[in-house]
């Protein structure tokens, strides 16, 4: 049997693709779409240009060229009328007069029903825009549980959006690229889209970081011809193999995207240089038997690389994906990738769920779609209880969009979570009651701790109390019991269901041992923390931290903050009057040090510069960058310029600051050691450092000043001391000026 071939790679990324004209999109679709479903879109079209007829985009199109680009790339998913109309109207009731009522009387309920899934809330006075936009976003997560339509409009404006991003100005182009990266993206490959999740990927790399990518792109670009040989050397090779097999295939080079080597590059920490294995091959075939035997007919030219093979079909991926992957020795002994899928299989892993509508149209059923569906509206299900829209969001941050393990139940039941989920993460993703009552956990047969991180096929057995409930240090996250926020709401929902006196004393227990650990009990009152929440009532919000609506890192942090606030103010007011400069360890703007990102800075005594200084940074060996005025003599006297790096004044909302702590413990060996590598493993700079011991009692007093830079990592900190061993406190304590 003939062997069709051809080497195709990533395409380019051009900053504006061609948009098709309505005539185009009706052509399109007519393949599929019936006489009445076309007329109904090209109704769609002409209500949108009418209400965007005076409107321009950023980029001096015509806003209706943007409705016609979503609309475009949904009859590339192949999506039914109503849905190719709510794509061309997606934006109407949001930026012109054209109400839901209007579009109900004119489509009918379901096209409104699909506009309202995907149009923004309004912002109300007093509301921030991050709260409004994730309000927005749990609005439309909470629409695809009814209809995944509702989310498939919205990656489609999204990826037109994100193809037109080049007309917005940077902060705005980084801020919609951070939140594709970490929200769109993830949700594509969920849903099993890899087209759309792939070139979401690529486009955010590219205003994220701009030099990685041309970096990539051109080295690509550079290794193009030399690539293309060789994957058709090795389609040529293959295409015989199969022949005498009598396999019938279709080989193509596969698009290599840029995201996936920069994320290869980031791993092994190398450059695109030292990334070999970028020929890939796709082997499509006609059945499922056909995938095992040419799977064989490559191990039989090639030597597989050991650890790089997955068999998706025999497990399939829960975003429906099935694929077999390999990695071999080919030719020139050059690594390859090869994958190997039948057509189905590639137009479920192309268009994920999408594909639904593709099967629905022919007549068929396809169970493991309809499955799929069924599990993205139970996925919302306990998500509807959530109040605060930003939590919601973040939950599908930690419990759907990050990578996933699969482990067993002892019965053989394969269960889903998040990388870095716990046994209280499986308990609670069994049963409610399973995880109030898991005082115990054994994996693969052996008892383990309740910290302990899942692996992919670990099986795992739960040990339950008679009675009980779950304990509240699980929801502290520097102890690590539990990842998901599906078990952090039942966990908070079990204490919701306790007698509100019992969790108001709970919550003043817990705010007096906070407020004390801060160094803060005499000067500030429970009063002014409650404000703080926007709580008028102390019990109330004494409740809610009994519930665990807020945790102990929360209220540490949003003190720390409101104190930080006026240190800043204070400091801003200081050099505004030039009454004096500031030192070492005062406040200091966080600084960019070009071509080198997470490096600790800090200002220089000797010069003390100011924001908008000519400045110069020195490399100082295990204290990262100080940070000197060009002028300053120490400078213009060093000899050694290797260790002369540029940086740049950044973003002065971000600050290093001094905080003295304390810790007290009973002494014995090591104690300092300890507690300077929990300093150390966070990466905090300790400017100062004094032990006292006491014979009489055996205690042993350790007082530090370290630099931080966040009140999350001052909670960590203190947390990660109070837990060693023989510690019996860890507090701020008053920062005593020289």
């Amino acid at each position: 049997m003939p062997v069709n071939g051809g080497g195709g790679f990533t395409k380019s990324m051009s900053p504006s693709v061609a948009i098709p004209k309505i005539d185009e999109l009706l052509t399109k679709i007519r393949s599929y779409v019936p006489a009445d479903g076309l007329k109904v879109v090209q109704q769609a079209y002409d209500m949108a240009a009418l209400a965007h007829a005076e409107q321009k985009r950023a980029s001096g199109e015509d806003y209706v060229e943007h409705c016609l680009a979503t609309a475009d790339i949904l009859a590339d998913l192949r999506l039914d009328p109503p849905a190719l109309a709510a794509g061309l109207l997606h934006d109407v009731v949001e930026d012109s007069g054209i109400t839901l009522q209007d579009l109900q009387d004119q489509f009918g309920p379901e096209v409104a029903w699909l506009v309202d899934g995907v149009t923004k809330l309004g912002r109300l006075e007093g509301t921030s825009l991050d709260r409004v936009e994730a309000e927005s976003l749990r609005k439309m997560f909470l629409a695809m549980a009814e209809d995944v339509r509702v989310v498939l409009i919205k990656l489609a404006d999204r990826l037109h959006n994100m193809r037109t991003l080049w007309a917005l100005k940077p902060e705005r182009q980084r801020r919609m690229s951070q939140e594709t990266l970490e929200i769109f993206a993830p949700l594509a490959n969920r849903l099993g889209i890899w087209e759309i999740k792939s070139e979401l990927e690529d486009l955010s790399l590219r205003y994220l970081e701009p030099e990685i990518y041309r970096e990539i792109a051109g080295s690509l670009a550079e290794r193009k011809a030399k690539r293309e040989e060789y994957i058709q050397r090795v389609i040529n090779v293959l295409r015989e193999k199969l022949n005498e097999l009598e396999i019938r295939a279709d080989i193509s080079g596969r698009p290599k995207h840029f995201y996936s080597i920069y994320k290869k590059m980031e791993r092994k920490g190398v450059g695109i240089e030292q990334i070999y294995d970028l020929q890939a091959v796709r082997i499509m075939v006609e059945t499922l038997q056909d995938c095992y035997a040419a799977l064989g007919a490559v191990h039989a030219l090639w030597r597989p690389i050991p650890g790089e093979f997955d068999d998706y079909i025999a497990m399939p991926k829960e975003n429906l994906y099935r694929s077999l992957h390999t990695a071999v020795i080919a030719i020139d002994g050059k690594p390859l990738e090869v994958q190997i899928r039948t057509k189905e299989m590639h137009q479920i892993a192309e268009y994920g769920i999408a594909a639904h509508w593709r099967y629905k149209e022919q007549g068929k059923r396809d169970v493991s779609l309809e499955n799929k569906i069924a599990w993205l509206r139970q996925l919302m299900e306990w998500r509807t209880e959530m109040v605060d829209p930003q939590d919601f969001v973040e939950s599908l941050k930690t419990d759907v969009f990050r990578d996933q393990v699969y482990v067993f139940t002892p019965m053989g039941e394969i269960i889903d979570l998040p990388a870095g989920a716990t046994p209280v993460d499986f308990a609670y993703r069994i049963h409610s009651e399973v995880g109030d009552r898991c005082r115990g956990a054994k994996v693969n047969g052996r008892l383990v701790s309740l910290d302990t991180v899942l692996q992919n096929g670990d099986q795992v057995e739960i040990l339950r109390a008679k009675r009980g409930g779950p304990s509240r240090d699980w929801l502290n996250p520097e102890i690590g019991y539990v990842v998901t926020a599906r078990a952090r709401e039942k966990i908070r929902a079990y204490f919701r269901r306790q007698d509100r006196d019992i969790n108001t004393n709970t919550g003043k227990e817990i705010l007096e041992r906070e407020l004390k650990r801060l160094g803060v009990e005499q000067q500030v009152t429970f009063e002014q923390v409650a404000k703080l929440f926007r709580h008028d009532k102390v019990e109330d919000f004494l409740a809610a931290i009994g519930y665990g609506d807020y945790s102990a890192q929360q209220v540490a942090t949003k003190i720390l903050d409101a104190e930080r606030k006026v240190e800043d103010e204070r400091h801003r007011e200081d050099i505004t009057r030039q009454l004096s400069r500031p030192k070492a360890l005062d406040i200091q703007p966080v600084l960019k040090v070009k071509g080198v990102s997470n490096l600790m800075t800090r200002l220089a005594n000797c010069c003390s510069p100011l924001p908008g200084d000519p400045i110069v940074g020195y490399v100082t060996r295990g204290a990262g960058v100080t940070i000197h005025r060009k002028d300053c003599p120490n400078i213009l006297n060093q000899k050694n310029s290797d260790r002369l790096v540029e940086v740049d004044w950044s973003d002065v909302s971000q600050l290093v600051y001094p905080v003295s702590i304390e810790v007290v413990a009973f002494d014995r060996a090591g104690l300092v050691h300890d507690i300077s590598g929990v300093v150390s493993a966070e990466g905090v700079n300790m400017t100062q450092a004094n032990v006292e011991t006491n014979k009489k009692d055996g205690k042993a007093r350790f007082i530090a000043v370290l630099e931080i830079s966040s009140a999350e990592q001052l909670f960590r900190i203190l947390n990660r001391l109070d837990r060693l061993p023989n510690v019996m406190e860890a507090k701020r304590r008053p920062l005593v000026s020289a």
